[in-house]
């Protein structure tokens, strides 16, 4: 393979701040049966990173406590849930063919074996992840993208922001000709799901700041709200006939306040709380108009594949804000906590 026993790596040693943050020297992983060695040739920065750096996550019963994505961390940890890069070695029991080849990896650990499996860890979380020159991963999830003509760098900003978009998308059930709203539309979840909607022919209605705002319609969004305004009368006067799927990445207040604008059977659809998660609303809008609001927490496997063909054909053009070399993790963490950029922050060891 030709490659040092040793390979640099950013791992975090405890919860906290980015002081947490160490670069180190650690054995290149070896390949386990049934698992490829990836060199890692970029990987994208996640809001997982910063809560699982945080602990802030809480636990069930304990909001408040220190806890990664699923529970307690096994430190010292390894963050960075997307890499794309190439396969350097294989497994007992992978073909030798994937040697070679362009990938990206899926970085959820799964309940089951089985297409529509729920993700129940995360890598760079509850495995090392791609913050380093080399990770390993289940052969499984490695995706052949040789023939994409995106960019490493875009490959590796697809994972969990564009998995999780597509996994909402795919449980909202959205259809050609829908009106959907989309929160936090500038962040890296927010612009994959303003491309994809646009992609599948809905009418896309998406919530940003002012200074994003041109931005955020660029990516292909029809009408864009200022966040700073009266969002339920801004969204009500975008779409008078109401909303059929929201898309949401803040909850908060917004949920409660707008939830009202869901038309008859709509979806509001959540995956994150930027806004909050002590959420307050009329039940009676749910069950006097059908209306549902659906958790959903990344991708399934199907989702996945469903993502990795949309890489092959470029038909996601994911933005890089910027791009850090490894040793500036924190500098790279710090910029994606300030969330002045649009699109996603990239490192490459």
């Amino acid at each position: 393979m030709g490659t040092s026993p040793l390979m640099r790596a950013v791992r975090i040693t405890g919860h906290g701040g980015p002081e947490v943050l160490e670069l180190t020297e650690v054995p290149v992983p070896d390949p386990q049966a049934g698992e490829v060695l990836v060199q890692v040739s970029a990987v994208a920065l996640n809001n997982t990173d910063l809560w699982t750096r945080e602990g802030a996550y809480g636990r069930p019963g304990d909001p408040k406590a220190k806890s990664g994505w699923r529970g307690p961390i096994g430190f010292p940890r390894i963050q960075g849930a997307d890499v794309a890069g190439r396969v350097v070695a294989v497994g007992a029991g992978v073909e030798e063919s994937l040697v070679g080849r362009r990938v990206v990896v899926d970085p959820a650990i799964y309940d089951t074996e089985g297409p529509d499996a729920n993700p129940v860890g995360l890598m760079g979380s509850e495995r090392d992840g791609g913050y380093a020159e080399y990770v390993t991963a289940p052969a499984e999830r490695v995706h052949d993208v040789s023939e994409s003509p995106l960019t490493d760098d875009q490959l590796a900003t697809l994972p969990t922001a564009y998995g999780t978009a597509l996994g909402m998308i795919e449980r909202g059930r959205l259809r050609k000709g829908e009106t959907v709203l989309v929160s936090g539309a500038s962040g890296g979840v927010g612009l994959a799901l303003v491309q994809i909607a646009r992609a599948r022919g809905a009418r896309v209605i998406a919530v940003s700041s002012g200074s994003k705002i041109d931005a955020v319609r660029e990516a292909g969004a029809h009408e864009v709200v200022d966040r700073a305004g009266d969002l339920a009368e801004q969204i009500r006067a975008a779409a008078p006939e109401g909303i059929d799927v929201a898309l949401d990445v803040v909850a908060g207040e917004l949920l409660g306040e707008s939830l009202p604008l869901l038309r008859e059977g709509g979806r509001w659809v959540v995956a994150g709380a930027l806004g909050g998660y002590d959420v307050s609303f009329d039940v009676r809008r749910l069950y006097l108009h059908n209306a549902q609001v659906i958790g959903s927490a990344m991708h399934t496997p199907t989702h996945f594949g469903l993502l990795m063909d949309l890489a092959r054909r470029a038909e996601v053009q994911p933005v890089v804000a910027a791009v850090f070399p490894l040793e500036q993790a924190a500098r790279a963490q710090e910029e994606l906590s300030r969330r002045g950029h649009v699109g996603k922050i990239v490192m490459r060891p």
